[in-house]
């Protein structure tokens, strides 16, 4: 047994961190330790697997880094317990939109800090995870525990961030919502409702696949799209005058606004 890692908030993402480590054994089952106020199904899982639920306080100074996966507003509050316990060295791996980690090591008594987005497809290990550190040291820990899950990103300036959060953390929730408009669509020119969104799903998920490696998208589009064909029709008709384009951006920049307010 390795010195342990802590994982501090068990929500929507805190348990898709948890499910991916599962699956791809990034994290042995019984070198975690899960911190959570109520019961649930991934951390039993966890705990059949040999981890450790909220066991006492003083175990925690085992713990070579510590997950805080927490809402943003309430991460002082969920620290001042498990501060006392920490060892020195403890890495503090945030999930935490928006909190600095300025803010965050301050905290936590000038711990090292790496903050990490990760989007929750973490669960099936096929997540997107950008990662900033103010030292090396604290960047391996977070590559190590998020490289077998996800795809991950350094970025050199923590401000950009903000940018990553808008174009990946939030990115998911785009596809989704634009396929669930592709779906209606296929519904108002009279495909029935349960076919129009298996179409919208798989057409999605086959996207996905298509975008594997590193072609460019200009040639992924021009893969499907033939000169004076059906798709380009469609695609001229969806970014007329620039909408699509305008549309992409300004949710771009909503998010990196809310995202900077949220980091006070």
């Amino acid at each position: 047994m390795g010195r342990p890692v802590v994982l501090q908030g068990v929500g929507r993402l805190g348990s898709a961190i948890l499910e991916g480590w599962l699956k791809t054994g990034a994290v042995d089952p019984a070198d975690l330790i899960i911190l959570t106020p109520s019961e649930k199904p991934v951390a039993e899982a966890a705990r059949a697997r040999g981890a450790r639920i909220n066991p006492p306080l003083e175990t925690l100074g085992e713990a070579r880094a510590f997950v805080i996966g927490v809402k943003p507003a309430k991460w002082l509050e969920a620290s001042r317990p498990v501060l006392p316990h920490l060892a020195p060295d403890a890495v503090i791996v945030s999930v935490m939109a928006g909190v600095r980690g300025e803010t965050i090591s301050q905290g936590f008594e000038g711990r090292s800090v790496v903050r990490v987005m990760p989007t929750t497809g973490v669960a099936q290990a096929q997540g997107v995870a950008t990662l900033w550190a103010a030292d090396a040291a604290a960047r391996a820990v977070g590559e190590a525990l998020f490289a077998p899950i996800a795809e991950t990103v350094h970025l050199d300036d923590e401000p950009t961030l903000h940018a990553a959060t808008a174009v990946s953390g939030c990115g998911p929730a785009y596809f989704f919502a634009f396929t669930r408009a592709l779906a209606q669509a296929g519904i108002e020119e009279g495909l029935s409702p349960e076919a129009a969104v298996r179409l919208a799903r798989a057409t999605l998920r086959s996207a996905a696949a298509g975008v594997e490696g590193t072609e460019a998208l200009d040639a992924l589009i021009d893969r499907v799209a033939s000169p004076g064909g059906v798709t380009q029709a469609g695609l001229i008709a969806l970014n007329e005058n620039g909408a699509l384009d305008r549309a992409v951006e300004s949710a771009v920049q909503a998010a990196v606004a809310k995202s900077t307010e949220l980091s006070g």
